[in-house]
């Protein structure tokens, strides 16, 4: 059963899917979204400091002030930057929120952590990141880019230049000015996604009270924040709860002073269920076109061409993304599809709609072929939410046989979570895999269990290239809002 959320949340889905789409959503991360990996949050990093001044970090709310006393204390900072390096300059396993966010077409996030969290997520999924955690960082453009991370406290690696205490933060519109001027920039060009802040985090009053961002220019912006339970914490009394509760209400309406609208959850573990949902909704935009075709069996040649084309056409025309391995005797039908229709309407419908990814013909550095050809699978595959299996067949010697590719490409689609649309009426492995999705649908679509039918209503070439051509688009209308 697909998970149901608050009205609150699943119009921030919504929208948040409709700025991946358009290439304006970002990302500003706080201390709690590096916990989830393993790193200490500001309290832990200052516990022991604390200690050494005789106070106890677990009744200080001001952590800034509370680290400028060391400063003061110590004359200088070389105690924090000792900190700094020990306790973020680590290797850690990103968590699912990290992965997910480094996954989706984020261009823009922006940090106060030291820690290297979201590049190193970044590169894990083969993306490009290019890191500004310095002034002198902001004039140069990393080449081939597919991110920027403003890390606008500093870097661990460079502990001396990291802000970390009061003075620091006082002066750092003027310190720091350029950083200030982009992220005013950012949030007026752009919707971001607040993740990992709460009320013990001091960054972010600290950044918000520098940005002056006209009311007029705000966009609206998010920010996840766990709900103050009802039940009591240990030693406290219903006075206690409610006063929380009362804080926490009033929290929210300043936050909504900067055009940040919060989204409160549950538990903290509900973050990373919701970014799911938003990146599943994402991907449903992006369709995958499996298939290959030696023999177009019940069809012509000619009319199975034409069919590929049109649906590939309609597709990119309902607003849609196209996905193609180049596959055999279909490929070129499809995009040349896409390209007709985005030529056609060039200030409606972008190039981008069309990715192309023709499979390796021969292995180099070593690597085996099949094993290539399955990776290469993956992330293509991984780059949809939906995918439509057309055909599926090939020639051995003098043979005609189902593509035991086009069975990887199911199987790989239903590893990932992708919806499968194998469209029985093409014939070949597309009608084999008609069949058993259709004989079993808890196992292949529990979550559509309307697809079956759908599905076998478009199952008989007699039912026409146009009317199946019609129903596909409709399907996939249908299940963006399921």
């Amino acid at each position: 059963m697909k998970k149901r959320f608050p009205p609150a949340i699943e119009n921030f889905i919504k929208n948040y899917v409709r700025d991946l789409n358009e290439g304006v959503a970002a990302v500003f991360a706080g201390a709690g979204l590096s916990r989830m990996s393993g790193h200490v949050n500001w309290h832990e990093l200052l516990r022991d400091i604390a200690d050494e001044l005789g106070l106890s970090v677990d009744k200080e709310h001001d952590l800034v002030s509370l680290a400028q006393y060391h400063v003061n204390e110590n004359h200088g900072a070389g105690g924090l930057a000792r900190k700094i390096i020990d306790e973020f300059s680590e290797h850690s396993e990103p968590s699912v929120s990290h992965d997910i966010l480094a996954r989706l077409p984020i261009r823009t996030y922006w940090t106060t952590n030291y820690d290297a969290m979201i590049e190193e997520t970044l590169k894990k999924h083969c993306r490009v990141a290019d890191v500004k955690h310095a002034i002198k960082d902001l004039n140069v453009t990393r080449p081939k880019r597919d991110a920027v991370v403003y890390k606008m406290h500093g870097d661990a690696l460079s502990p001396n230049d990291a802000i970390l205490y009061k003075s620091q933060y006082e002066q750092y519109y003027k310190t720091h000015e350029a950083f200030v001027t982009a992220l005013s920039g950012d949030l007026i060009s752009k919707t971001f996604l607040f993740i990992g802040f709460s009320f013990s985090d001091p960054n972010l009053d600290y950044v918000l009270s520098r940005l002056h961002v006209p009311a007029n220019a705000r966009r609206t912006h998010y920010c996840f924040l766990r709900k103050e339970p009802d039940a009591p914490y240990k030693g406290e009394d219903e006075e206690a709860v409610r006063y929380r509760q009362r804080k926490q209400e009033l929290h929210s309406q300043d936050l909504r002073r900067f055009g940040i609208h919060p989204l409160l959850v549950d538990e903290y573990s509900d973050i990373p269920v919701i970014l799911r949902a938003v990146e599943e909704r994402f991907l449903k935009k992006t369709i995958f076109i499996s298939g290959s075709a030696e023999d177009y069996g019940d069809w012509k040649k000619d009319d199975a061409l034409n069919f590929v084309h049109g649906l590939s056409s309609g597709l990119v025309r309902a607003g849609y993304r196209v996905v193609n391995g180049f596959g055999w005797g279909i490929g070129s039908a499809v995009i040349n599809g896409a390209l007709e229709a985005i030529y056609a309407n060039p200030e409606k419908l972008s190039e981008d709609q069309l990715v192309m990814r023709p499979f390796p013909q021969q292995a180099s550095n070593g690597q085996d072929l099949g094993v290539l050809w399955q990776q290469y699978r993956e992330r293509m595959i991984g780059l949809s939410g939906i995918a439509i299996f057309l055909f599926g067949n090939k020639k051995e010697g003098e043979a005609i046989v189902n593509a035991g590719g086009v069975r990887k490409e199911f199987d790989i689609a239903l590893s990932q979570g992708v919806v499968p649309l194998p469209i029985g009426a093409t014939g070949f492995m597309a009608k084999e895999l008609t069949s058993e999705l259709i004989a079993d649908p808890d196992k292949y679509i529990p979550i559509y269990p309307w697809l079956a039918k759908d599905l076998e209503e478009i199952a008989d070439p007699l039912v026409g290239a146009e009317i199946i051509q019609q129903s596909i688009i409709a399907i996939i209308n249908k299940l963006q809002g399921a």
